[in-house]
């Protein structure tokens, strides 16, 4: 299955594009482009082919995105990047549904 994303991660306004490609659910590839450095080179220290299930049954931050995340960008823990591009490789994988997901901010 093929799934594309778009992520728009808020006020920095550093868009991420994702095409997720997984042909039998064990293994998917990536391809992204984002206006974030950090997630560019993520993908080239990384590679973009992935054992779908090592990267998206984790617990919550765990994983080799988080991992290399944490030691390697700038500090913003609350970036919803990663978590998009995850849930991208979930839906290609069959291991999810595709669902929109948002954070909205209330005005009192």
């Amino acid at each position: 299955m093929m799934v594309k994303v778009k992520i728009d991660p808020g006020v920095c306004g550093l868009l991420t594009a994702v095409e997720a490609v997984s042909e039998d659910g064990m293994e998917v590839t990536l391809h992204v482009k984002s206006g974030c450095s950090a997630v560019n080179k993520m993908f080239q220290d990384l590679g973009d082919t992935f054992e779908s299930y090592e990267l998206c049954l984790g617990k919550p931050g765990s994983g080799s995105l988080y991992e290399y995340a944490k030691e390697n960008f700038p500090g913003h823990c609350a970036c919803p990047t990663i978590a998009g591009i995850l849930k991208a490789a979930e839906v290609a994988s069959g291991l999810a549904l595709p669902k929109e997901v948002s954070i909205s901010f209330e005005k009192e």
